[in-house]
């Protein structure tokens, strides 16, 4: 092809690259904010702060804790791994916006006899040095739009990264919580052991003046041994949360960790919550949602591009010689464009569109979702937090009334005025409800991390380099 007519072909190339820079650029994404609530139903304050929550507890063993895992964690290391996959990958689908050069160089050496009255050999040597290039002119915009897909699915996996760093968070801190509340159980069960075996030297006391029957003695015996029966349970519990946490943390189940704290920590004050707007920034889930669209978007634009004729040009230059030394004088450059179009393929590339198009209204209706299960989220646990403290101030009220009960019960039996089975009763309902009181603070604290949790954060941003060192 002349110079005139390859200089022809990259105008038109370079106009028609302009035009579809337009032609085939995505849909821009639907807004959601108009369509969000105004603000959440308990709390409105200010948008959340950007801070590690996991430290509003004031415990230096369990902000090591979170730190080992963030750094050692299975799991976000698979996640890690995956995200330099996605990246690879990127770099790999923006490589055909650029020329591709390979050289080539071989060398031959020959010998031939021949029979013409007097056996006689002749031998050659031919050299050759090669290089060609091939560049696909972008015509429609596919390739571009490739490489911005491929580079959006790799945003999208570094935030899964982060949301996979805000939930091992709060798994470690549960666990954490949790181990305490197991220990505070057991704890309680000693102190309501000794409180039992108390009643019972008084009911033996009484039985051996003949006082009381032997039923009275039994029946309080059973309430210490189903005391006792649950320290086992509270203890298997203990070691399952401990194997548990030492495998968050990367490390092998029975190992040593630190946990030293003798009861549950107080409830901090709520946090800034901000308005439902807020979790698009702060939320990782919906940030890599939104990408995966925009993505599959950029997805339709190529497979929208790839039904349009493509062109391709390539050059080559070879340099032959039978002397090596005089490789480079004799060369030869050649330079062609190839212009390809579809005219028939059964309708794959039409399926194509559609597949991808599909895709897109799957990306566009788990978007929508993950906003709203956010949301939801931070209500439930708004609404249980209130709701529990509530429920709490109660228990305590009871508490109070059935310790009275006790009393009251106690002082009669003494007097001879009833005989045990009030006194049993109102025994067994105090101490169930002081160890429900432990498991209920729990709860409240566990629906906290819930709600940390659930607002998110941008503390995730330096996390990249702690799982990569």
């Amino acid at each position: 092809m002349s110079s005139k007519g390859t200089f022809i072909i990259l105008v038109l190339a370079s106009i028609l690259g302009l035009v579809s820079c337009r032609l085939f650029n995505p849909e821009p994404i639907p807004s959601v904010r108009k369509s969000l609530p105004d603000k959440f139903s308990e709390v409105t304050t200010d948008a959340a702060p950007e801070k590690k929550w996991w430290e509003t507890f004031n415990d230096f063993e369990l902000n090591v804790l979170v730190e080992k895992a963030l750094s050692n964690n299975l799991d976000l290391k698979q996640i890690w791994a995956r995200l330099k996959q996605a990246k690879a990958k990127a770099v790999q689908a923006g490589a055909d916006r650029y020329p591709s050069l390979t050289g080539t160089a071989g060398a031959t050496h020959s010998r031939q006899r021949t029979k013409n009255g007097s056996a006689s050999t002749s031998t050659s040597e031919d050299y050759s040095l090669g290089v060609s290039s091939n560049y696909e002119l972008d015509l429609w915009g596919r390739v571009r739009a490739e490489q911005e897909a491929a580079i959006l699915s790799t945003e999208a996996s570094e935030q899964d990264l982060n949301a996979a760093a805000i939930t091992l968070a709060a798994e470690v801190t549960n666990r954490w919580l949790q181990v305490i509340a197991q220990r505070t159980q057991k704890h309680l069960l000693n102190e309501q052991l000794k409180t039992n075996q108390t009643f019972l030297e008084l009911i033996e006391l009484r039985f051996r003046h003949a006082m009381v029957s032997a039923l009275d003695v039994y029946q309080q015996q059973q309430v210490i041994d189903q005391v006792r029966a649950q320290i086992p349970l509270v203890e298997a519990q203990e070691s399952k949360l401990m194997n548990e946490l030492s495998v968050l943390l990367g490390k092998a189940p029975r190992s040593p960790l630190v946990i030293s704290r003798p009861d549950l920590p107080k409830l901090a004050p709520m946090p800034s919550t901000g308005i439902p707007a807020d979790l698009l920034e702060n939320r990782p889930d919906i940030k890599a949602a939104q990408l995966r669209l925009q993505s599959a978007g950029w997805n339709v634009s190529a497979a929208r591009a790839d039904r349009l004729p493509s062109l391709t040009l390539s050059a080559r230059a070879i340099f032959e010689n039978k002397h090596l030394d005089l490789l480079l004088d004799n060369w030869l450059l050649s330079l062609a464009a190839n212009l390809t179009a579809p005219v028939f393929d059964g309708n794959r590339r039409a399926a194509e569109i559609d597949r991808t198009m599909a895709m897109k209204d799957e990306n566009l209706a788990a978007y929508r979702q993950t906003i709203l299960t956010a949301i939801r989220e931070v209500e439930d646990a708004l609404v249980t937090e209130a709701r529990q403290k509530e429920h709490i101030l109660e228990l305590k009220q009871v508490i109070q009334t059935a310790r009275k009960a006790l009393a009251q019960a106690t002082l009669r039996y003494r007097n001879g005025l009833n005989d045990y089975l009030p006194v049993l009763t109102q025994l067994l309902s105090v101490q169930d409800l002081e160890r429900d009181l432990i498991t209920q603070h729990a709860a409240l604290l566990t629906n906290r991390i819930s709600l940390y949790r659930s607002l998110g954060g941008t503390w995730t941003e330096d996390l990249i380099f702690t799982v990569s060192g």
